[in-house]
Protein backbone atom coordinates (compact mmCIF):
# COMPACT_ATOMS: atom_id res chain seq x y z
CA UNK A 1 0.00 0.00 0.00
CA UNK A 2 1.43 3.38 -1.09
CA UNK A 3 1.56 6.49 1.32
CA UNK A 4 -1.07 7.96 -1.64
CA UNK A 5 -3.58 5.62 -0.46
CA UNK A 6 -3.54 5.60 3.12
CA UNK A 7 -3.85 10.04 2.89
CA UNK A 8 -7.68 10.59 4.48
CA UNK A 9 -8.99 13.47 6.10
CA UNK A 10 -7.04 14.58 9.60
CA UNK A 11 -9.51 12.52 11.72
CA UNK A 12 -10.49 9.34 10.78
CA UNK A 13 -12.68 6.69 12.75
CA UNK A 14 -12.39 3.45 10.09
CA UNK A 15 -8.69 2.24 10.00
CA UNK A 16 -8.22 -1.15 9.20
CA UNK A 17 -5.23 -3.17 10.17
CA UNK A 18 -3.60 -3.19 6.83
CA UNK A 19 -3.48 0.57 6.45
CA UNK A 20 -1.97 0.63 9.70
CA UNK A 21 0.93 -1.73 8.95
CA UNK A 22 1.45 0.39 5.98
CA UNK A 23 1.79 3.58 8.01
CA UNK A 24 4.14 2.21 10.52
CA UNK A 25 6.30 0.73 7.77
CA UNK A 26 6.71 3.45 5.56
CA UNK A 27 10.32 5.11 5.03
CA UNK A 28 11.52 6.63 7.93
CA UNK A 29 11.60 10.14 6.46
CA UNK A 30 8.22 10.31 5.35
CA UNK A 31 6.18 9.12 8.43
CA UNK A 32 8.35 12.00 10.56
CA UNK A 33 6.91 14.25 7.81
CA UNK A 34 4.01 13.32 7.99
CA UNK A 35 3.88 12.81 11.91
CA UNK A 36 5.41 16.35 11.81
CA UNK A 37 3.16 17.83 9.43
CA UNK A 38 -0.22 16.86 11.67
CA UNK A 39 1.32 17.95 14.60
CA UNK A 40 2.08 21.31 13.45
CA UNK A 41 -1.03 21.42 12.68
CA UNK A 42 -3.11 20.85 15.95
CA UNK A 43 -0.31 21.56 18.49
CA UNK A 44 2.56 24.06 18.98
CA UNK A 45 5.53 21.71 18.77
CA UNK A 46 7.58 23.50 20.87
CA UNK A 47 5.04 22.58 23.96
CA UNK A 48 4.73 19.80 26.38
CA UNK A 49 2.32 18.92 28.40
CA UNK A 50 4.17 18.15 31.96
CA UNK A 51 2.06 15.44 34.36
CA UNK A 52 2.90 13.21 37.84
CA UNK A 53 2.01 10.40 38.79
CA UNK A 54 1.61 8.93 42.11
CA UNK A 55 0.66 5.41 43.45
CA UNK A 56 -1.86 6.04 45.67
CA UNK A 57 -2.18 2.65 46.83
CA UNK A 58 0.52 0.35 45.87
CA UNK A 59 0.60 -3.82 45.28
CA UNK A 60 -1.45 -6.54 46.32
CA UNK A 61 -3.27 -6.39 42.74
CA UNK A 62 -5.32 -9.61 42.67
CA UNK A 63 -4.95 -9.47 38.36
CA UNK A 64 -2.07 -11.08 36.65
CA UNK A 65 -0.81 -8.48 34.29
CA UNK A 66 2.41 -9.92 32.90
CA UNK A 67 4.37 -6.82 33.04
CA UNK A 68 3.24 -5.53 36.37
CA UNK A 69 5.47 -5.84 39.30
CA UNK A 70 2.65 -4.79 41.84
CA UNK A 71 0.39 -8.27 40.94
CA UNK A 72 0.46 -10.14 43.86
CA UNK A 73 0.82 -13.30 41.26
CA UNK A 74 4.52 -12.62 40.57
CA UNK A 75 7.15 -13.55 41.99
CA UNK A 76 8.76 -10.49 44.21
CA UNK A 77 5.75 -8.35 43.84
CA UNK A 78 6.19 -5.03 45.60
CA UNK A 79 4.57 -5.03 49.12
CA UNK A 80 1.08 -3.86 49.42
CA UNK A 81 0.08 -0.89 51.12
CA UNK A 82 -2.79 1.35 52.14
CA UNK A 83 -4.48 3.40 50.45
CA UNK A 84 -2.30 6.84 50.98
CA UNK A 85 -3.69 9.59 53.49
CA UNK A 86 -5.46 13.03 52.00
CA UNK A 87 -2.68 15.03 53.72
CA UNK A 88 0.03 12.82 52.52
CA UNK A 89 -1.61 13.61 48.27
CA UNK A 90 -2.04 16.91 48.75
CA UNK A 91 1.51 17.46 50.30
CA UNK A 92 2.54 15.32 46.76
CA UNK A 93 0.20 17.77 44.46
CA UNK A 94 1.64 21.01 45.41
CA UNK A 95 5.28 19.72 44.88
CA UNK A 96 4.06 18.73 41.96
CA UNK A 97 2.76 21.84 40.84
CA UNK A 98 5.32 23.45 41.99
CA UNK A 99 7.77 21.65 39.35
CA UNK A 100 5.19 22.53 36.56
CA UNK A 101 3.19 20.23 36.37
CA UNK A 102 -0.39 20.84 34.74
CA UNK A 103 -1.81 17.29 35.56
CA UNK A 104 -1.96 15.27 38.59
CA UNK A 105 -2.64 11.70 38.27
CA UNK A 106 -3.44 9.22 40.91
CA UNK A 107 -2.79 5.22 40.48
CA UNK A 108 -4.02 2.27 42.69
CA UNK A 109 -3.31 -1.22 42.08
CA UNK A 110 -6.94 -2.56 42.17
CA UNK A 111 -8.92 -4.44 40.68
CA UNK A 112 -12.29 -2.59 40.92
CA UNK A 113 -12.42 0.19 43.76
CA UNK A 114 -14.96 -0.61 46.24
CA UNK A 115 -17.62 2.07 47.30
CA UNK A 116 -15.43 3.00 50.35
CA UNK A 117 -12.28 3.56 48.81
CA UNK A 118 -14.11 5.64 46.14
CA UNK A 119 -15.21 8.34 48.80
CA UNK A 120 -11.43 8.84 49.43
CA UNK A 121 -9.85 9.07 45.72
CA UNK A 122 -13.50 11.60 45.12
CA UNK A 123 -11.79 13.55 48.37
CA UNK A 124 -8.43 13.81 46.77
CA UNK A 125 -9.77 14.95 43.67
CA UNK A 126 -11.96 17.64 45.50
CA UNK A 127 -8.03 18.49 46.90
CA UNK A 128 -6.39 18.62 43.91
CA UNK A 129 -8.78 20.24 41.95
CA UNK A 130 -8.50 23.11 44.43
CA UNK A 131 -5.34 23.73 43.62
CA UNK A 132 -5.43 24.64 39.94
CA UNK A 133 -4.20 21.46 38.92
CA UNK A 134 -6.35 19.06 36.02
CA UNK A 135 -6.76 15.45 38.08
CA UNK A 136 -6.81 11.87 36.67
CA UNK A 137 -6.99 8.62 38.41
CA UNK A 138 -6.11 5.51 37.03
CA UNK A 139 -8.44 2.40 39.36
CA UNK A 140 -8.96 -0.41 37.63
CA UNK A 141 -12.54 -1.52 36.11
CA UNK A 142 -15.40 0.66 36.73
CA UNK A 143 -19.19 0.58 36.18
CA UNK A 144 -21.32 3.45 35.08
CA UNK A 145 -22.14 4.29 38.67
CA UNK A 146 -18.66 4.52 39.80
CA UNK A 147 -17.83 6.91 36.81
CA UNK A 148 -20.46 9.15 37.15
CA UNK A 149 -19.48 9.30 40.95
CA UNK A 150 -15.91 10.22 39.59
CA UNK A 151 -17.29 12.95 37.41
CA UNK A 152 -19.13 14.61 40.11
CA UNK A 153 -16.13 15.16 42.20
CA UNK A 154 -14.64 17.09 39.07
CA UNK A 155 -12.61 14.16 37.58
CA UNK A 156 -10.98 15.63 34.22
CA UNK A 157 -9.60 12.47 33.26
CA UNK A 158 -9.21 8.39 33.41
CA UNK A 159 -6.70 5.91 32.49
CA UNK A 160 -7.43 2.72 31.60
CA UNK A 161 -5.27 1.34 29.23
CA UNK A 162 -6.03 -1.19 26.49
CA UNK A 163 -2.32 -2.41 26.36
CA UNK A 164 -1.67 -4.37 23.02
CA UNK A 165 -3.94 -5.81 20.45
CA UNK A 166 -7.12 -7.64 21.12
CA UNK A 167 -5.49 -11.07 19.80
CA UNK A 168 -2.63 -10.56 22.17
CA UNK A 169 -4.02 -9.54 25.10
CA UNK A 170 -4.27 -12.79 26.40
CA UNK A 171 -1.01 -13.87 26.67
CA UNK A 172 -0.48 -11.08 28.83
CA UNK A 173 -3.96 -10.93 31.28
CA UNK A 174 -6.06 -13.78 32.50
CA UNK A 175 -7.76 -12.01 34.80
CA UNK A 176 -9.92 -9.41 33.09
CA UNK A 177 -11.25 -9.49 28.75
CA UNK A 178 -10.48 -6.83 26.59
CA UNK A 179 -13.94 -6.25 26.26
CA UNK A 180 -14.61 -5.62 30.05
CA UNK A 181 -11.26 -3.05 29.24
CA UNK A 182 -13.64 -1.28 26.32
CA UNK A 183 -16.74 -1.26 28.91
CA UNK A 184 -14.67 0.62 31.30
CA UNK A 185 -13.81 3.44 28.89
CA UNK A 186 -17.33 3.42 27.90
CA UNK A 187 -18.65 3.67 31.07
CA UNK A 188 -16.19 6.75 31.55
CA UNK A 189 -16.93 8.64 28.03
CA UNK A 190 -20.53 8.33 29.18
CA UNK A 191 -20.18 9.89 32.20
CA UNK A 192 -18.02 13.53 30.17
CA UNK A 193 -14.86 12.34 31.46
CA UNK A 194 -12.01 12.63 29.41
CA UNK A 195 -10.11 9.60 28.49
CA UNK A 196 -6.61 8.46 28.40
CA UNK A 197 -5.86 5.21 27.11
CA UNK A 198 -2.80 3.56 25.01
CA UNK A 199 -0.33 0.71 25.26
CA UNK A 200 2.68 -0.89 26.08
CA UNK A 201 5.73 -1.64 23.12
CA UNK A 202 7.79 -4.65 24.12
CA UNK A 203 6.00 -7.39 24.96
CA UNK A 204 6.53 -9.53 22.52
CA UNK A 205 3.91 -8.53 20.05
CA UNK A 206 4.40 -8.33 16.53
CA UNK A 207 3.71 -5.50 14.22
CA UNK A 208 0.36 -6.54 13.53
CA UNK A 209 0.07 -6.36 17.35
CA UNK A 210 1.26 -2.43 17.14
CA UNK A 211 -1.20 -1.98 14.23
CA UNK A 212 -4.13 -4.11 16.55
CA UNK A 213 -3.75 -1.48 19.37
CA UNK A 214 -3.25 1.78 17.33
CA UNK A 215 -6.53 0.83 15.09
CA UNK A 216 -8.59 -0.10 18.43
CA UNK A 217 -7.61 3.37 20.07
CA UNK A 218 -8.20 5.35 17.10
CA UNK A 219 -11.65 3.88 15.53
CA UNK A 220 -12.99 4.27 19.39
CA UNK A 221 -16.58 6.75 18.75
CA UNK A 222 -14.11 9.67 19.90
CA UNK A 223 -9.76 9.33 20.12
CA UNK A 224 -8.70 9.19 24.00
CA UNK A 225 -7.83 13.13 24.40
CA UNK A 226 -4.84 11.36 25.81
CA UNK A 227 -2.67 8.33 23.97
CA UNK A 228 0.01 7.50 26.52
CA UNK A 229 2.47 5.04 24.25
CA UNK A 230 4.61 3.22 27.13
CA UNK A 231 8.02 1.13 26.52
CA UNK A 232 8.06 -1.67 28.59
CA UNK A 233 10.27 -1.43 31.79
CA UNK A 234 11.39 -5.07 32.35
CA UNK A 235 10.85 -5.74 36.40
CA UNK A 236 13.10 -8.99 37.29
CA UNK A 237 10.15 -11.26 39.11
CA UNK A 238 7.73 -10.12 36.17
CA UNK A 239 6.95 -13.20 33.52
CA UNK A 240 8.64 -10.35 31.23
CA UNK A 241 11.56 -9.51 33.57
CA UNK A 242 13.36 -10.86 30.57
CA UNK A 243 11.61 -9.64 27.44
CA UNK A 244 13.67 -8.73 24.38
CA UNK A 245 14.44 -4.90 24.03
CA UNK A 246 12.79 -2.87 21.35
CA UNK A 247 15.02 -0.56 19.26
CA UNK A 248 14.24 3.09 19.59
CA UNK A 249 13.01 3.48 16.17
CA UNK A 250 10.65 0.93 16.31
CA UNK A 251 9.12 2.82 19.10
CA UNK A 252 9.53 6.04 17.25
CA UNK A 253 7.58 4.72 14.30
CA UNK A 254 4.57 4.09 17.05
CA UNK A 255 4.84 7.74 18.08
CA UNK A 256 4.39 8.79 15.02
CA UNK A 257 1.64 6.74 13.82
CA UNK A 258 -0.31 7.67 17.18
CA UNK A 259 -0.13 11.19 16.11
CA UNK A 260 -1.27 10.81 12.50
CA UNK A 261 -3.95 8.68 13.45
CA UNK A 262 -5.13 10.40 16.16
CA UNK A 263 -3.64 14.31 15.30
CA UNK A 264 -5.64 15.88 17.98
CA UNK A 265 -4.36 14.08 21.13
CA UNK A 266 -1.74 14.66 23.55
CA UNK A 267 0.56 11.74 22.82
CA UNK A 268 2.89 10.82 26.15
CA UNK A 269 6.21 9.67 26.54
CA UNK A 270 5.13 7.51 29.54
CA UNK A 271 6.86 4.32 31.40
CA UNK A 272 10.42 3.61 29.70
CA UNK A 273 12.06 7.39 29.85
CA UNK A 274 14.25 6.11 31.71
CA UNK A 275 16.10 4.07 29.85
CA UNK A 276 15.90 6.58 26.67
CA UNK A 277 18.37 8.96 25.53
CA UNK A 278 17.84 12.21 24.74
CA UNK A 279 18.38 11.33 21.12
CA UNK A 280 15.47 9.11 21.29
CA UNK A 281 13.28 11.50 23.17
CA UNK A 282 14.45 14.45 20.64
CA UNK A 283 13.24 11.97 18.01
CA UNK A 284 9.69 11.34 19.64
CA UNK A 285 9.23 14.66 19.77
CA UNK A 286 9.38 15.53 16.34
CA UNK A 287 7.30 12.46 15.93
CA UNK A 288 4.80 14.13 17.60
CA UNK A 289 4.73 13.38 21.26
CA UNK A 290 3.47 16.31 23.78
CA UNK A 291 3.50 15.01 26.86
CA UNK A 292 5.37 13.41 29.69
CA UNK A 293 5.49 11.95 33.17
CA UNK A 294 7.69 14.12 35.44
CA UNK A 295 8.91 12.90 38.83
CA UNK A 296 11.09 10.06 40.05
CA UNK A 297 8.76 7.33 39.71
CA UNK A 298 5.31 6.02 37.82
CA UNK A 299 4.00 4.18 40.01
CA UNK A 300 6.67 1.69 41.04
CA UNK A 301 9.29 2.23 38.36
CA UNK A 302 12.07 4.84 37.64
CA UNK A 303 11.44 8.14 35.64
CA UNK A 304 14.18 10.27 34.50
CA UNK A 305 15.01 13.19 37.27
CA UNK A 306 13.10 16.01 36.98
CA UNK A 307 16.66 18.38 36.27
CA UNK A 308 16.96 16.33 33.14
CA UNK A 309 13.93 16.92 31.70
CA UNK A 310 14.24 20.49 32.23
CA UNK A 311 17.71 20.17 30.65
CA UNK A 312 16.38 18.20 27.43
CA UNK A 313 13.30 20.52 27.04
CA UNK A 314 15.94 23.69 27.59
CA UNK A 315 18.36 22.59 24.57
CA UNK A 316 15.64 21.55 22.15
CA UNK A 317 13.80 24.91 22.72
CA UNK A 318 10.71 24.00 24.36
CA UNK A 319 8.21 24.44 27.13
CA UNK A 320 5.46 23.10 29.09
CA UNK A 321 1.78 23.65 27.91
CA UNK A 322 -0.06 26.03 30.25
CA UNK A 323 -3.38 25.05 31.65
CA UNK A 324 -5.13 26.62 28.29
CA UNK A 325 -2.97 24.50 26.24
CA UNK A 326 -3.28 21.63 27.62
CA UNK A 327 -7.08 20.86 25.99
CA UNK A 328 -7.44 18.65 22.95
CA UNK A 329 -5.59 19.96 19.93
CA UNK A 330 -7.46 22.32 17.43
CA UNK A 331 -6.47 23.52 13.85
CA UNK A 332 -4.13 26.40 14.22
CA UNK A 333 -3.35 29.03 11.83
CA UNK A 334 -1.04 28.23 9.06
CA UNK A 335 2.63 28.26 10.31
CA UNK A 336 5.04 30.83 8.60
CA UNK A 337 7.19 29.97 5.92
CA UNK A 338 10.67 28.84 7.40
CA UNK A 339 12.21 31.10 5.44
CA UNK A 340 9.97 34.21 6.38
CA UNK A 341 12.36 33.58 9.46
CA UNK A 342 15.44 33.43 8.20
CA UNK A 343 18.03 37.06 8.70
CA UNK A 344 18.66 38.01 5.16
CA UNK A 345 21.62 37.92 3.18
CA UNK A 346 23.64 41.37 2.75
Amino acid sequence: MTAQKITQPDVRHDWTRAEVEALINLPFPDLMFRAQELHRRYFDPTKVQISTLLSIKTGGCPEDCAYCPQSARHEKSVKAERLMALDKVMKEARAAKAAGAGRFCMGAAWRSPKDHDLDSVCEMIEGVKSLGLETCVTLGMLDSTQSQRLKDAGLDYYNHNLDTSEEFYGSIISTRTYQERLDTLSNVRDAGINVCCGGIVGMGEDLSDRAGLLMTLANLPKHPESVPINLLVRVEGTPLGNAEAVDPITFVRMIATARIMMPQSHVRLAAGRENMTDEAHALCFLAGANSIFCGEKLLTTPNPAEHRDRQLLSALGMTPMVQSEAEMGTLRPAVPDVAACEPALS
